[in-house]
């Protein structure tokens, strides 16, 4: 025996096992303790060696000979071993070899025994890959060290997977027993702990040769990669249902504008002392209010149009505080906490105060018998990015704005779908289920963040709190100049001369209602009712248009681009775009468009009116 065979077997014992895995081309990957000492191997040089570099030093064979002993190791299948003296090289499942000293047997390539299991296993404890032994009945026989720290706790032999994993979605004994037969779809799942919210990839392997009625089942946290998860499937599922919302809002603008415009029309012939005026005036108040609902669904969506200015938001709580105080009744009391100094943040003011009005309705709803609802602004400064229900917070400053009551809280079952339209706990008749969403949408729009905390482990002492997070507005070197009155006049004035307007609208009854509108204000007026057709109309070089306006959502070329075409022979034409989707959602083709303003839809008479003689004016 030469010493080199002679070192191999004096480390033979189980418990001080040389212990090698590799890749099925010999490249190393694991080694025990035993291992590393026996052939000098320094810490961090496994993956730049291959098993051939490596016992070259320690046995007596050639580089030829122990080339042709892997050659021969790559070509067993799982399970089986050969031997050279006392080396022993077994195919394991994954492509990879296990390389251990072990008393020789008789035969030289057979099926590992079942004898030689407890020595692979006590060499597998010093492995750092997390392993398990599961029998077919479910209980787990053997952890080793690797696993019970992944784990978090020990797992004494007769332990039962469900006590460890769930999330399987069927019965675990049935695949085990595919597995163990080698009829199983996937060799790999995705397990959560019982005991923490964290998540396992767990690959079976039937190794018969460890346990021969059972399998070896391989461990890898995969938490943070299933929050990933997580988070692009809400944000999916988020994106899908606002693109409906706000297709949904689109075409109800326009119905809106139709509705409201012809009401303005015919409240121009009947006054105050008109038998229809009560009439009209009914139809035009539940006109505003479905806009207002069609302005929740377009929040929810991101395509609402926000005015976004400089906001105080303490300011603007004890504001709207007189208004809340009349929505809460007597039932609930509102207090107001606010720091000093609060940072001012870019909001829509209008916007802030409806998400307010809801979520303090909410919290009313929330305590029947009443209760306290309190209000807080404060500022707060992230020095680590926070990490919380699929959302990942910048560092940097914020406002947080936390809306709390001591109502009954939300059920733990229900709380990842407040935020959905139309969702609602309420009776019939009693909410349209968009409070929320609307509070959620704006946010998201925003550039801010929005969490809630409800339930007996988040709050002990009952009652839910909504935080609201924006991002502090940097404090301006220089006060700020009040804006220049004058500017402001033009609204007020008529049009002054011969003015042509050209209206492109594919909806006729919004198309209709605008050029009539328009007529009656002392302009004149053309018509199309595509990109195409008001193409082909300018294609006049005698006719003269003053002011463009048109909708940015049709068949065919939408707004900007037949605009864009237009303004190449016609430069300095005024244009007008309208949409009943948010400003923001073209910016970069209005942005190409000089002299043009925006207008978004439901828009009334009025309205209409006077943003046509402000552009007239510029």
């Amino acid at each position: 025996m030469g010493a080199g065979e002679r070192n191999l077997t004096a480390t033979a014992d189980p418990a001080e096992a040389v212990f090698i895995l590799t890749r099925r081309s010999g490249r190393l990957i694991a080694a025990s303790p035993a291992a590393m000492g026996w052939l000098h191997l320094p810490k961090g040089s496994l993956s730049h060696l291959s098993i051939v570099d490596a016992l070259i030093l320690r046995l007596p064979d050639t580089h030829d000979e122990l080339r042709r002993i892997l050659d021969r190791a790559a070509t067993l299948r799982g399970g089986e071993s050969i031997w050279h003296r006392s080396l022993r090289v077994t195919r394991l499942p994954f492509g990879r070899l296990e390389w251990s000293v072990l008393p020789q047997p008789a035969h030289t390539t057979a099926p590992s025994q079942p004898s030689a299991s407890i020595d692979r296993w006590q060499v597998a404890q010093g492995l750092p890959v997390p392993l398990l032994l599961i029998d077919l009945s479910g209980q787990i026989q053997a952890a080793n060290s690797a696993a019970t720290t992944l784990l978090g706790q020990d797992i004494p032999s007769g332990t039962a997977t469900s006590d460890v994993f769930e999330g399987l979605g069927r019965p675990m004994l049935d695949w085990l027993r595919e597995v163990h037969e080698g009829r199983a779809l996937s060799y790999v799942e995705f397990l959560k702990s019982v005991r923490e919210d964290r998540f396992f990839q767990v690959r079976l392997s039937d190794d018969r040769s460890i346990l021969p009625e059972g399998v070896l089942a391989i461990l890898e946290d995969v938490t943070e990669l299933k929050l990933l998860e997580e988070q692009f499937l809400q944000s999916q599922k988020m994106q899908a249902v606002g693109q409906l919302a706000g297709g949904i809002a689109h075409d109800f603008n326009n119905l809106l504008t139709a509705i409201s415009g012809h009401c303005d029309l015919l409240l121009l012939r009947h006054d105050r002392h008109d038998t229809s005026y009560a009439d009209l005036m009914q139809i035009h108040h539940n006109a505003n209010r479905a806009a207002a609902l069609v302005r929740q669904l377009l929040a929810f969506s991101r395509k609402q149009s926000l005015t976004i200015e400089s906001v105080a938001p303490d300011q603007t709580v004890s504001e709207v505080a007189f208004l809340l105080r009349t929505l809460l009744g007597e039932r609930a009391q509102l207090a107001l906490q606010h720091d000093d100094a609060v940072s001012k943040i870019r909001v829509d003011r209008r916007q802030l105060e409806q998400a307010l009005v809801n979520l303090a309705v909410n919290a009313r709803d929330a305590a029947p018998s009443g209760g306290q609802i309190t209000i807080t602004t404060r500022n707060m400064t992230l020095s680590a990015p926070l990490l919380r229900d699929r959302a990942r917070v910048p560092i940097g400053d914020y406002v947080a704005i936390t809306v709390e009551d001591n109502g009954t809280g939300i059920p733990a079952n229900i709380l990842d779908k407040i935020f959905e339209p139309f969702f609602t706990t309420k009776r019939v008749g009693e909410g349209t289920g968009l409070g929320l969403s609307m509070v959620y949408g704006f946010v998201k729009q925003s550039g801010g963040y929005i969490f809630v905390d409800s339930g007996p482990d988040a709050r002990p002492a009952g009652g839910t709190c909504f935080t609201l997070m924006f991002p502090a507005e940097a404090a301006p070197e220089d006060d700020a100049l009040p804006p220049n009155p004058t500017s402001l006049l033009g609204a007020a004035m008529r049009p002054t001369g011969n003015h042509t307007v050209l209206v492109v609208e594919d909806e006729a009854p919004v198309r209709a209602f605008a050029s009539r509108a328009l007529r009656l204000s002392g302009l004149e007026v053309l018509e199309a009712d595509s990109a195409e057709a008001a193409l082909n109309l300018l294609q006049d070089p005698d006719m003269h248009i003053d002011l463009i306006i048109s909708d940015v959502i049709m068949p065919g070329l939408n707004g900007p681009a037949w605009v864009q075409q237009a303004l190449e022979h016609r430069p300095g034409t005024r244009v007008i775009l309208i949409s009943g989707y948010a400003e923001e959602s073209f910016d970069e083709h209005r942005a190409a468009i000089p002299n043009c303003t925006f207008l978004p839809k439901p828009f009334s008479l009025a309205g209409l009116v006077e943003a046509v003689n402000l552009k007239l004016a510029d």
